[in-house]
């Protein structure tokens, strides 16, 4: 699984900062929460922090850049304005979810503070934006770039075809383990958000690229390790990250725009509502809990099969 080192976020902060993030780590290492979570929780805060102490105009913010619990309203809606201006509206979004989640915890677990001050500050509004849709022939055209018989190759071909055969997210796919694949039943596992883990089915052409990548993998070096990737020098494992950085790598060459949207269900949840297939089975494949994920990955797709609809009526055009 992927180890993040949470306590870099919070590198260098004043101590009352630095100890009361440590306690809130821990208290999220004891619900289980995955370490992804509690890395973009802790560096949200954590960048509060900073921010009061490093870019704050107030001259009021000494006390909430020693102390959390004296953090207030106009600290965080600052602290927002700031990451807006410097970032982005959907990265400001990110940060004010995880504040939420550590003053709540203040004010809950530890009965530092009386209310929290996210309790008046309004969530940033993001522009919702169309994600492009992964077509067949995008998926061939980036397939092709992985044509070959060496380890790199074999290895490359299976994480692709895996990631469009189940639309799971990169960091599932990252993180499998050399258990976790069954050539037999032609199905994988899991391991979702949450501690979630599902079995998904894969096709004929998953099948073989998977087997043809575990026959290169036995002779690699670092096959004994458990993890289902490995780096193609080195002995070592291919992590998520080396996942990403391997297909902007390929993004790079000529006619590979689409490998920066092979990850993920948006492809998928598309074809999966023009087959007119059933939303709360396409749910259980990809992991979803809330009904507002397939709104949101549908929306691009929906938006083309609404054009498809349109030109397929032809209204006023009959005339």
């Amino acid at each position: 699984m992927t180890t993040l080192n949470v306590a870099k976020a919070f590198e260098g902060l004043p101590r009352t900062w630095a100890g009361f993030l440590q306690d809130w780590d821990r208290t999220m290492r004891s619900r289980n929460h995955p370490d992804t979570t509690r890395y973009t929780y802790v560096l949200a805060a954590a960048q509060l922090a900073r921010y009061l102490k490093e870019h704050s105009p107030d001259f009021e913010s000494d006390a909430a850049a020693d102390d959390p619990t004296q953090v207030t309203k106009h600290h965080v809606e600052a602290f927002q304005a700031w990451v807006i201006e410097t970032r982005s509206a959907s990265t400001a979004l990110n940060k004010h979810k995880g504040l939420q989640q550590f003053f709540k915890w203040l004010v809950i677990d530890e009965e530092e503070m009386d209310r929290s001050p996210m309790d008046r500050v309004g969530q940033p509004k993001t522009p919702e934006k169309l994600i492009p849709v992964l077509s067949d022939a995008d998926t061939k055209r980036v397939l092709d770039l992985c044509k070959g018989k060496t380890f790199a190759n074999l290895r490359d071909q299976a994480i692709i075809r895996l990631l469009c055969n189940t639309g799971a997210r990169l960091s599932e796919v990252g993180d499998m383990t050399f258990d976790d694949i069954d050539l037999a039943t032609e199905s994988v596992r899991f391991r979702g958000k949450g501690a979630k883990d599902r079995r998904v089915r894969f096709g004929p052409k998953t099948a073989r690229a998977l087997s043809r990548h575990l026959r290169a993998r036995a002779t690699h070096r670092g096959n004994e390790l458990p993890f289902l990737w490995l780096a193609d020098r080195g002995g070592r494992r291919l992590a998520p990250n080396g996942i990403k950085i391997m297909l902007r790598r390929l993004g790079r060459r000529p006619a590979s725009s689409a490998c920066t949207r092979i990850a993920g269900g948006t492809a998928y949840a598309h074809e999966w509502k023009r087959a007119s297939a059933d939303t709360g089975d396409l749910m259980l494949v990809l992991g979803w809990t809330s009904d507002a994920m397939p709104r949101h990955y549908g929306r691009s797709a929906a938006a083309e099969r609404a054009l498809e609809t349109q030109q397929r009526l032809g209204i006023g055009e009959r005339v």
